[in-house]
């Protein structure tokens, strides 16, 4: 469909283009210097000793919860309201999911009393995810971790750039893990990161990103080591010249297309509050320096969702749902079976996601706020 206003866009543009064709015409194409330098400089931006590039978000979940060994009998804590990547990393261990609800309508993280909840001595770790890029309460989560000597992995998916108290979203925990997708704040297509500040753990990630190998092609390539062994029972993981490449100018173009993403959403939050006071809109007021991925909302109880989506759609506005919840699909019942999440349940009855991207315009802005209320009016 040819859409007035998408849910998101790429800004994509001669950088991009000039940094691919180097890649063509150094003809390297695997994981080689490229990678190496945004890695390196994925790790400063974000204020990690480590920064190990992966082939998708998935991918850095996944070898993050290997990174922990974690198994079968081991429980991991997580949010339903998520995308399923963050509770699959921790199947594909065998080890158990186990959801926790979310703050409030307001506050659309998982809640660090609900985790606290959720404990038993098979609990190993909890993966928070920093919903719409705006963070969790980290402080109190940290608390609950060391209390009960657990790790945290962070699905910094929608964060990049965003901080709690100075400290950068993905850094507070053992491992961080970001998403290149080609909906995100910086794009690769496909693509992925876990940062770290732990030694052994970047080193053990990095085995298990390339099969288990002491050494890469690219070493080998540059002479650095003539044959490998292997060390671990790895996977494919790896990131690829291009990607990396694309990944280098989007880092440059963060911060920038951040804050355009802020003044967009702060005149969302002004717009909605005036002319649509029945919506909900949450992280109106929320600590720290968020990302600003999407902007949800929340329609009225008894408001027919679908309706009101379908009438967006009718006026060229692409909307969507950010997310159903993970506990309700078919392939987690038996995992879900008694569990309640009442708030989590609620607000994914009722979230609807309004486009967010760094080349909206103002009056983007005031149309798709505008069809919300001629939208309401009518149902």
């Amino acid at each position: 469909m040819n859409w007035k206003i998408p849910l998101a866009d790429l800004d994509l543009g001669q950088e991009e283009e000039e940094a691919v064709r180097n890649v063509l015409r150094r003809k390297w194409l695997s994981m080689g210097s490229e990678s190496l330098a945004f890695e390196s400089e994925f790790a400063a931006f974000i204020g990690a000793d480590h920064a190990i590039a992966v082939t998708n978000c998935t991918a850095a979940l996944h070898l993050a919860c290997l990174a922990l060994d974690l198994g079968p009998g081991d429980e991991v804590i997580v949010p339903s309201l998520s995308f399923v990547a963050t509770a699959n990393a921790v199947r594909y261990t065998g080890a158990t999911p186990v959801f926790a609800d979310i703050v409030s309508e307001s506050n659309l993280n998982i809640s660090a009393e609900a985790i606290a909840a959720k404990l038993t001595p098979r609990t190993r770790a909890i993966i928070v995810m920093h919903y719409a890029g705006y963070a969790c309460n980290m402080p109190a989560l940290m608390e609950i971790a060391r209390d009960h000597d657990l790790q945290v992995i962070e699905d910094a998916a929608h964060a990049p750039g965003a901080a709690l108290e100075n400290k950068a979203l993905g850094t507070w925990g053992i491992m961080g893990c970001f998403s290149f997708f080609s909906n995100k704040n910086m794009t690769t297509g496909e693509g992925g990161m876990i940062v770290t500040n732990d030694d052994a753990l970047a080193e053990q990630l990095r085995f298990l990103r390339s099969h288990g190998m002491t050494s890469v092609t690219w070493d080998r390539h540059k002479g650095h080591a003539w044959s490998y062994d292997v060390v671990a029972t790895g996977y494919n993981y790896r990131i690829d010249e291009l990607r990396s490449a694309l990944g280098r100018v989007q880092l440059e173009k963060l911060e920038a297309n951040n804050g355009r993403r802020k003044r967009l959403n702060e005149q969302y939050v002004t717009l909605l509050q005036e002319k649509a006071p029945e919506v909900a809109i949450p992280f109106c007021d929320h600590r720290g320096q968020p990302a600003y991925h999407i902007r949800p909302i929340l329609v009225p109880e008894g408001i027919d969702r679908r309706g009101f989506m379908a009438m967006m759609k009718q006026a060229g506005i692409q909307t969507s749902i950010h997310y159903p919840p993970i506990h309700q699909f078919e392939s987690y019942q038996e995992l879900a079976e008694g569990v309640c999440l009442p708030i989590t349940e609620n607000v994914c009855a009722r979230e609807v996601t309004l486009p967010l991207f760094p080349r909206m315009k103002a009056e983007d802005v005031n149309f798709v706020v505008q069809t919300c209320v001629e939208a309401l009016d009518c149902l």
